[in-house]
């Protein structure tokens, strides 16, 4: 033990008083020269999302043609609600559909000038119904509901929430 310590202690002294080591091309510290500045190159200002890639249609094996939207206005807004949550708030809205067999309910938001000036938030009820007829059925039959998160950056300067059926609409207020 001590001759491998000894050995030990010679060999680091004697590695350590070589001065030519710090230069060699065997010292893992010179294997990459010191950083220096580079020119950056800019992309332009419209490749904004470069790193996203880029849709192609009808390409892949599997890709379908997008469905055209055959949706309708909900018949009548029965209830709108609008629940505090610690991030926004959450809509919610019930309608009475005009013949049984409504799906796919949905609040879409309506986008518009005029809307974000006044401070409104609009939505539309929509709804899709089967192909083949069906019967109207009771009103409780035919009772479809939804809703929506809305973030508290979407909340700010808004001062009512609507939404818009195809025979009436409901709104509320901010307090």
């Amino acid at each position: 033990m001590q001759k491998s310590l000894s050995l030990l202690v010679v060999a680091a002294l004697t590695l350590s008083a070589c001065n030519s080591w710090r230069d060699s091309r065997a010292n893992p510290s010179n294997w990459f020269g010191s950083s220096q500045p580079a020119p950056v190159e800019t992309a332009p200002v419209d490749e904004a999302y470069a790193l996203v890639p880029k849709q192609r249609e009808g390409i892949g094996l599997f890709d379908r043609p997008e469905e055209e939207d055959t949706s309708v206005p909900i018949a009548k807004i029965d209830e709108l609600r609008i629940d505090a949550t610690p991030t926004g708030a959450i809509v919610y809205a019930s309608g009475t559909a005009q013949r049984q067999g409504a799906f796919n309910a949905r609040l879409v938001p309506v986008e518009s000038e005029e809307n974000q000036k006044n401070g409104v938030m609009e939505f539309t009820f929509r709804v899709n119904y089967p192909k083949a007829q069906t019967a109207q059925g009771t009103e409780r039959s035919r009772m479809v509901s939804d809703a929506i998160n809305v973030s508290r950056q979407e909340l700010e300067g808004i001062r009512l929430v609507r939404v818009v059926g195809q025979q009436n609409a409901l709104e509320s207020r901010r307090r």
